[in-house]
């Protein structure tokens, strides 16, 4: 093994590799004392036959049927290699280092050469995976490892306050003395910037990318004053409107993985929620922030980023994840990993412009459940997201290229001399998140024992579910109007309310893990599954009690449905192959561009109000 850029790179069949005998220790390969002997034909002839006896026994059933228009290329790509158990970068047998990089191969040619190549980029302690670079033929002899559990490509994701804290009544909990203090939230995301409303308060910063800023994107930094900002600028002599977050006296952690265009991939954001949890005792971290997301390719049981989601979850940390901007492309339009049943999942909703509630609706392009493969009911819970005015990060891409988003002084202050260029409009799931990252820091201030499925419980139970049968929604770019139906697939268990979250006291005795669904086409009736060991069997905790029994009405024994078309959406919604995430929802670049797929996030439109 040598080291390359920081990776340890393994030699390949024109490397070193080929041209000494050695041995694998510790994780580096160690020179043997004698030369290797002039067996290179020799040697591409085994390579030959091997690679054909690859191919014909690979199990194709291990690897996504994303990467599987790969294998025949010889261009490395980069991948994640899931593993049944632990990985180790040390092996005689076959089982360590990418499995077959050192023992499917080197255990027909002396169990010591290894022909096949790949760059090892990183080696997660988080799960039991690894993040490489491979070719189709690598990839294949990889997938023949009984240890390998699933291969799939590292793929690209992206990102996806006025009147939003008062909808969601967090000056009920400021006013009882409750800020986040002493509170941890992670946010992952493009950087925070050292705004004064939060700068005193980002206790420590780690970059998995490069860039020249501390948040090239904006989008960061917008999101963690929608967590925590403190509104110390917009509070200024001669302010009348105060720009604070949910949780104005956490802390934050600046873990940075998206790049000056919003983008990033797998294998980064699982290195930036395992350093999140490495680091939770230190800076007791309780709340993770992942205001991105994309595409799902498989189901959560064999997503690497799902599964990390899943492990920050099971050491102690509540995970909000963004649902995604997609909602006007059907159902089923929930991003990964939002489709984790352990993580709350958060849609978006438009305040219209008020510090009321009660007029607040449905941003259209929230996306709905159920997820895609899995069918996991989903979003969880919602909040506000619309035009969002928040922290701006100068000089940041956002900024450039939407510079009517900046929020003038005028906007929320008197005085003639405030100071220009500190915050910004957006608009999106990725905005709706931190509102509840920062409520679940509240509920964590005021009691510390609870567990994340406490505070997903309570959330869920307690979020107000008086909404409309339907509203309309018109683009404000467009002038398109669409239509929305409050199912449980577009508002889940309801509005989030800190209010009655603080005072909830119920106790989660099990976890609370999102239930599935399926839809009988002999009953026309769709029907809730709980998840096996979960807290929806009680009366503390039923269906119908945490999702409101206009939503779930019960049929007897365990199941439950919805009571009326009305109530989830036509039966257009079931009936075809679109509504789960055909071409029509997911296949089209039209639909997933790097900045259509969370394109309301981006321009800060969004709905009109």
């Amino acid at each position: 093994m040598r080291h390359t850029g920081g990776r340890a790179e393994l030699w390949g069949r024109s490397g070193p590799l080929f041209q000494q005998l050695g041995h694998w220790h510790g994780g580096c390969f160690i020179k043997a004392d004698k030369p290797m002997l002039k067996i290179k034909t020799t040697i591409t002839i085994i390579w030959l036959v091997l690679f054909s006896a690859f191919s014909l026994l690979a199990d194709t059933s291990k690897i996504s049927p994303d990467l599987q228009p790969f294998l025949n290329s010889s261009t490395p790509v980069n991948v994640i290699v899931q593993y049944n158990t632990s990985t180790s970068t040390s092996s005689s047998t076959g089982g360590g280092l990418l499995g077959g990089l050192v023992g499917v191969v080197g255990g027909l040619v002396g169990g010591l050469v290894n022909l096949l190549g790949g760059v090892l980029n990183i080696v997660f302690s988080l799960i039991p995976a690894l993040s490489a670079s491979l070719t189709g033929s690598q990839i294949l002899a990889v997938s023949n490892e009984s240890n390998v559990a699933y291969i799939s490509l590292d793929r690209p994701l992206n990102a996806t306050l006025d009147y939003s804290t008062a909808a969601v009544n967090a000056p009920y909990a400021w006013n009882s003395g409750l800020d986040g203090t002493g509170v941890g939230i992670a946010i992952i995301d493009s950087g925070i910037y050292p705004h004064p409303d939060v700068a005193s308060r980002v206790v420590y910063r780690q970059s998995f990318i490069g860039g020249s800023k501390i948040d090239d994107y904006g989008h960061g930094t917008h999101v963690a004053g929608i967590v925590a900002g403190n509104g110390s600028v917009s509070a200024q002599p001669g302010g009348f409107l105060d720009f604070k977050g949910v949780a104005p006296n956490a802390k934050l952690l600046d873990l940075r993985v998206l790049d000056a265009q919003g983008a990033s991939k797998d294998s980064v954001v699982i290195a930036a929620i395992e350093a999140a949890v490495q680091l939770k005792s230190k800076y007791n971290i309780r709340v993770i922030n992942l205001s991105l997301g994309r595409p799902i390719h498989e189901g959560c049981s064999r997503d690497p980023l799902c599964q990390a989601v899943e492990a920050a979850w099971k050491s102690g940390i509540v995970v909000v994840v963004a649902a995604g901007n997609l909602g006007r492309n059907g159902y089923a339009t929930i991003l990964s990993p939002g489709n984790s049943p352990h993580a709350i999942t958060v849609g978006c909703m438009k305040t219209m412009g008020t510090a009321t509630r009660t007029d607040d609706l449905i941003a259209s392009y929230s996306s709905r459940g159920p997820t895609y493969i899995d069918l996991t009911v989903k979003p969880d819970v919602v909040a506000p997201g619309n035009l969002v005015k928040s922290l701006l990060a100068p000089g940041s891409t956002l900024v450039s290229e939407f510079p009517g988003n900046v929020v003038p002084p005028s906007a929320y202050t008197n005085s003639l001399s405030a100071p220009g260029n500190q915050y910004f409009v957006l608009s999106g799931t990725s905005m709706a998140t931190p509102v509840v990252s920062g409520a679940a820091a509240l509920m964590l201030q005021k009691d510390p024992t609870l567990t994340p499925d406490t505070v997903k419980a309570r959330l869920m139970k307690t979020a107000s579910k008086s909404f409309p049968l339907t509203s309309t929604a018109t683009d404000a770019t467009t002038g398109q109007t669409y239509v929305d139906t409050y199912d449980i697939f577009t508002v889940g268990a309801g509005y989030v309310d800190v209010y009655a979250a603080l005072n909830n006291t119920d106790q989660v005795p099990a976890p609370a893990l999102s239930p599935s669904v399926y839809y009988s086409s002999l009953l026309s009736t769709a029907i809730l599954v709980d998840p096996v060991g979960a807290v929806w069997n009680n009366t503390t905790w039923s269906l119908g009690s945490v999702w409101g029994a206009h939503v779930v009405q019960p049929l007897g024994g365990t199941s439950a449905s919805w009571g009326s078309s009305a109530s989830w959406g036509s039966s257009a919604a079931w009936g075809s192959s679109a509504a789960w995430g055909s071409s029509a929802s997911w296949g089209s670049s039209a639909s997933w561009g790097s900045s259509a797929a969370w394109g309301d996030s981006i321009n800060g439109n969004g709905d009109k109000h």
